[in-house]
């Protein structure tokens, strides 16, 4: 089961609006974290991360929880 925290980050990339992270995390969200959906959510939160990890935008450090919270799931 996913925490709480993880359901709030995702949310929040469901809402960003970057094609690249949107679909992933609502199939997520969608599906309650299901192990299906998690593969492809982690690969767009690391390209992601990869992407725009360090431009100074407001998501960086929810890419890098996100991914830690993902991997221990």
């Amino acid at each position: 089961m996913a925490s709480e925290e993880l359901v709030r980050i995702v949310e929040q990339f469901a809402e960003s609006g970057w094609d690249l992270i949107v679909a992933p995390s609502k199939k997520w969200l969608a599906a309650s974290g299901s192990a299906e959906t998690v593969d492809g959510l982690l690969n767009a939160v690391e390209q992601a991360d990869k992407e725009c990890g360090s431009c100074g935008f407001g998501s960086d450090p929810l890419y890098k929880r996100a991914l830690r919270l993902l991997r221990t799931a």
